[in-house]
């Protein structure tokens, strides 16, 4: 059969599978309404889940300000029967993870990453409320204390999370606060950063900017700090506001290209 012959046919099989389940959608949405219950994860102690990333495109800038991604439409469907696109992506864009070998001379890769440490209790430090005075704001170890007074000790294995409220930022200058000089945004401070080395067993951090590090930072002392003891970061999360500041566990869906720094990442909370 000549490729045109079998593209065709593809389509065809494609329009008359639509066409079976555009009939039986409606019965089907209701039946599946009636009988759905939660998968075992979330029958084990969560109710809901939450999408911790952000979706991004040429217009989500990068720490250094210019994109992280560009992409050609490779295939489409009216000419080809499917959609391809071709893409070239910064490894830090978007909601993403820093490995450990993202600043350190032989640390370990994104693929390296174990899988256990993924999975992970997740302890939202909430400053926003400094931050809306202070943009320059960073998570201290008395932010952290406060956060174990109410709560108790951070987990081992702990995803710590600056909830900064700069996520609602993104689309605008004042995500990236840049005055022409330095950029404006929350971090951890180094103190805090060491506090959760030294004190707990915390495995991964996340901020809702662009760095680990606070805006004006010059040299990058909690990237530092924190990546080459074979811990790993996130950047760019998301929606910290929409799930509770202890109880929930995330999923970090990084991404297992070898040799890699880091990679844009999808993840979300089981509440």
């Amino acid at each position: 059969m000549c490729d045109i012959c079998v593209m065709q046919a593809v389509k065809d099989r494609m329009l008359s599978r639509r066409q079976f389940f555009g009939v039986s959608a409606a019965a089907g949405a209701a039946a599946a309404v009636g009988s759905f219950s939660a998968p075992p994860a979330l029958a084990a102690g969560h109710g809901m889940v939450e999408d911790l990333t952000h979706a991004y495109d040429e217009s989500f800038p990068t720490y250094f300000g210019a994109p992280g991604i560009s992409r050609e439409q490779k295939f489409n469907f009216a000419d080809n029967g499917f959609n391809l696109l071709e893409l070239s992506v910064n490894e830090h864009t978007g909601t993403h993870v820093d490995a450990p070998l993202h600043f350190s001379a032989d640390g370990m890769s994104v693929d390296e990453i174990p899988v256990g440490t993924l999975v992970a209790p997740l302890c939202v430090i909430d400053i926003a409320a400094k931050a809306e005075e202070n943009a320059d704001a960073q998570v201290t170890p008395e932010d952290l204390k406060a956060w174990m007074a109410s709560h108790g000790d951070i987990p081992d294995n702990a995803c710590v999370a600056l909830h900064s409220g700069w996520g609602a930022k993104t689309g605008t200058d004042a995500f990236r606060g840049f005055d022409g000089e330095v950029m404006h945004f929350p971090g951890f401070h180094v103190e805090a950063t060491q506090m959760l080395l030294e004190e707990t067993g915390a495995m991964s951090i996340a901020s809702d900017t662009l760095s680990l590090d606070h805006g004006p930072s010059a040299d990058f002392a909690t990237h530092y700090a924190w990546l080459p003891t074979g811990r790993f970061g996130i950047e760019n999360i998301a929606n910290l506001d929409k799930v509770p500041a202890s109880g929930a566990t995330v999923v970090i869906g990084a991404p297992k290209h070898k040799g890699g720094t880091g990679g844009p990442a999808r993840i979300f909370a089981m509440v």
